[in-house]
């Protein structure tokens, strides 16, 4: 005991001194350089959400198209949307092995092209199979980019802007998700796959003038171009070295490539826990299933035109994930993740409420009766009065998810992994988020069957609250940490 009382000062007097002599250097910063590198690193998951809100106008395009073999059915159409999971859930496998090979700047330049050649190949089509084939390809660099993009960026940043940068990616997601709706409003699905292949083509070009990320380059022995990084990143007055040394003495103890006796070691196994919790977690708020219902519900809320509406739903997601970004670095992600999980919680209980009271009196709540029931009576005032309390319940859930558990899981994710499990940990996580989406996407109808409306609403409102409680209990903060430091928590060490 004697000894730990001793050594409890002698630890806060470290503690002090470093985060004092972390401060001052921070302070010698210059982040112009850091905000173009992430800059171009985000215009992959703009490129992505290009992706995701592709379908979504061009599939009532392809459905009255009057070519017989391009023209889609209710069920192709279905795998136009949900193919691009398949492909992502592929990329994150691809991207946790190009990341470790190439690095994380040649993964980045390198996802563009089937990007490019996806969108490609949906212009040339001449049959279904080659529609299917460009959205797989455009699906697998989805899936490379969002597993390389938070890496490059917790990577680059230092931990006093790490929060905001890494935040930018779902922030990007939402900004091409609704872009593709915008854009879907003036184009035809021809047009609107060439506008598409813009932001990829970009982002090849930009990442050719960034730098490679210091920590990979480190990790690879080459401590003269990590040097060169760090000054391109954070100005050519600042005393680099410091900063290079901090991240050498850390990755020291890391040397080698992982292996299996790796993962009996608490700061591997530890942090793959609570990454993918968090992205079954993240999929099983709901979120796909209330997107489905977004056109349904603004049509009962007489809001005719079921476009303006998913634009409407996608400025919403946009706003909210800005605000998370502009207080990411301050709130901290744990106070985020929990009023996020409570918000999801209450308005998906609503909704359970909403779709009981609008089935009550035709005694059945299954998908289908209640969609097209409550879409009869809409004159009624009842139903007229109803369909404001799902219109309110979808704005607080939608809110509630950009604040947090839409981009915190990918952020955590690109935090929580030492350098050599980085990797391979974040390729199972980015594999269990697209499995996680394409079971729930695909299931939902189902559920909807077996259990009704309401009740699927709140099996996912319980599962929001199993978000809260296990934020709480295992998730941990790393607001204002450095990466080392992260890792040192996940260990129980003291980082030096």
């Amino acid at each position: 005991m004697n000894h730990e009382e001793e050594s409890r000062p002698l630890l806060a007097e470290e503690d002090t001194e470093q985060r004092a002599e972390t401060d001052a250097y921070l302070d010698k910063v210059k982040n112009g350089k850091l905000y173009m590198a992430t800059f171009a690193a985000v215009l992959g998951p703009l490129s992505f959400g290009f992706v995701l809100g592709y379908s979504s106008p061009a599939i009532p395009d392809l459905r009255q198209i009057p070519d017989p073999r391009l023209r889609l059915t209710v069920e192709e159409a279905s795998w136009f949307g949900s193919v691009v999971t398949i492909g992502a859930g592929l990329g994150g496998l691809l991207g946790g092995w190009v990341v470790e090979k190439i690095g994380r700047k040649l993964s980045l330049m390198f996802c563009a092209l089937p990007f490019i050649f996806g969108f490609t190949i949906i212009i040339a089509a001449q049959n279904h199979w080659m529609l299917y084939v460009g959205r797989v390809l455009t699906g697998i660099a989805s899936g490379v980019t969002s597993l390389v993009v938070p890496l490059y960026i917790s990577e680059t940043s230092h931990e006093r802007v790490r929060g905001t940068m890494g935040s930018c990616v779902q922030l990007m997601v939402v900004i091409g998700i609704m872009g593709a709706y915008v854009t879907g409003l003036f184009l035809d699905w021809g047009w609107l796959a060439i506008t598409s292949s813009i932001p990829p083509t970009l982002m090849l070009v930009c990442m050719c003038f960034m730098p490679e990320t210091p920590r990979y380059l480190l990790s690879q022995g080459k401590r003269r171009e990590a040097e060169e990084a760090l000054r391109f990143l954070r100005g050519r007055d600042t005393p680099v070295e410091w900063e290079c040394a901090r991240i050498e003495a850390a990755t020291r103890y890391e040397e080698g490539s992982l292996s299996r006796a790796d993962l009996k070691d608490p700061g591997v196994y530890k942090p793959l826990g609570v990454g993918i919790i968090m992205m079954l977690l993240q999929q099983f708020t709901g979120i796909n299933a209330i997107m489905f219902y977004a056109e349904t519900i603004f049509e009962q809320a007489h809001f005719q035109n079921g476009s303006v509406a998913s634009v409407i739903v996608g400025a919403t997601q946009v706003i909210f994930t800005a605000a998370a970004a502009l207080v990411m670095d301050r709130a901290g992600r744990k106070i985020l993740l929990i009023l996020s999980g409570v918000a999801m919680c209450v308005s998906e209980a609503a909704f359970g409420v909403y779709f009981k009271l609008s089935a009550t009196k035709h005694g059945n709540s299954t998908l289908f009766s209640t969609v097209m029931e409550a879409q009869d009576a809409v004159s009624e005032a009842t139903h007229t009065d109803l369909s404001w309390l799902a219109l309110t319940s979808m704005g607080i859930f939608i809110a509630g998810f950009a604040l947090g558990w839409g981009p915190i899981p990918w952020l955590v994710m690109s935090e929580i992994f030492p350098t050599k499990a980085r990797g391979l940990g974040s390729a199972v996580c980015v594999l269990t988020n697209w499995s996680c989406a394409f079971i729930v996407t695909k299931t939902f109808q189902n559920l909807t069957d077996v259990i009704t409306s309401a009740g699927t609403f709140w099996m996912f409102s319980c599962l929001c609250a199993l978000n809260v409680i296990f934020t709480v209990f295992f998730v941990p903060e790393t607001k204002g940490k450095t990466l080392e430091e992260i890792q040192a928590h996940f260990k129980g060490t003291h980082s030096h």
